[in-house]
């Protein structure tokens, strides 16, 4: 399969990630083009737009016209994971097919399940107990079925928790740099003292540029490589350092979040993931690191960059690496 670097790149999804890889692959000199329902309020430079709902199968085709890459980077509404989110995929995935092009999926972690503190590699099973691992794991299924049945070419690029200048919904977001800044403490699920792998966005977006544009990713699942692993609690001493205070920790009991839930249909889908934050949760990134010789952020510089784009004054942060070709 040829991939040319001149050839259109098609972006679905508007949100933290997807403005974020239109702009890195704007920023490689790549045609780039992202679709979405509604016009985002601001692309990156040299990016161009065209609204269309994922669901609709010719509309979605025909906003990816001529494209070569598709990228899958949408979602859905936290409560409402299961039954919205695999249509999207669906329309996404028939555009690829009809179109010729190469399917690039940005995919979660949820479909591995519990793993009892093991580090996750690519070869692990699809064992979810959840409701939004259970769907995860037919979503991936899909993908790969209609690889081997030779009706598109894909590459799946799996990250875990994303943060990053902008980046509010998310377990490392607003509840914690938002938090941080205006002299809260930060709130947290879980046990802080465990290891966690948390993905910053700028690298996930770079990870998928490279499985867009380097012939061996093609019909393989990939870890995103990103900054260190290292503790919660240690990721917080770094965002103590760069806000220039001491920030406390409130770490939310599962039986707290549990009730808030019956209110908050967010935090009632959060309860089913808390395992996330119960156990040791380690992303293996070898496959991905080895294969195209990356360099990742550092930890304490993404999130030097995260609390000076909180501050908004992203424009002033320090220029940072993502991640870049070694060969």
């Amino acid at each position: 399969m040829s991939i040319n670097e001149k050839e259109m790149h098609v972006v679905f999804g508007s949100g933290q990630v997807g403005r974020e890889l239109a702009g890195h692959l704007a920023g490689l000199g790549l045609p780039a083009r992202v679709v979405s329902r509604r016009r985002p309020g601001q692309l990156p430079e040299g990016v161009e737009w065209r609204g269309a709902d994922a669901t609709d199968v010719q509309a979605t085709t025909d906003a990816a016209e001529g494209a070569t890459v598709i990228y899958q980077c949408l979602n859905a509404p936290y409560a409402r994971w299961p039954e919205m989110f695999p249509p999207l995929q669906r329309g996404v995935l028939s555009a690829a097919e009809r179109l010729g092009a190469l399917l690039v999926s940005l995919e979660n972690l949820y479909g591995y399940g519990p793993t009892s503190g093991a580090p996750m590699t690519e070869d692990l099973p699809l064992a979810a107990t959840t409701a939004k691992g259970r769907t995860r794991a037919v979503m991936t299924a899909e993908l790969l079925a209609a690889r081997d049945a030779g009706r598109v070419h894909i590459a799946i690029g799996r990250a875990s928790d994303f943060f990053g200048a902008g980046v509010t919904e998310s377990s490392l977001g607003e509840h914690v740099f938002g938090n941080a800044l205006a002299g809260r403490r930060a709130d947290f699920i879980g046990n802080p003292d465990l290891p966690h792998t948390y993905s910053y966005v700028p690298d996930v977006a770079a990870g998928l540029a490279i499985l867009g544009t380097r012939k061996g990713a093609v019909d393989e699942i990939w870890h995103l490589a990103g900054p260190e692993t290292v503790t919660t609690s240690e990721i917080l001493d770094l965002v103590s350092k760069h806000v220039g205070h001491r920030v406390a920790i409130r770490s939310v009991p599962k039986p707290l979040l549990r009730a808030l839930g019956v209110f908050n249909p967010t935090l009632r889908g959060l309860v089913e993931m808390a395992y996330e934050f119960e156990e040791p949760f380690v992303l293996d990134t070898t496959k991905f690191e080895s294969a195209f010789g990356v360099v990742s952020t550092s930890l304490d510089l993404a999130v030097a960059t995260t609390v000076n784009g909180f501050r908004g004054e992203i424009n002033h942060a320090p220029k940072h690496p993502t991640l870049s070709n070694r060969r």
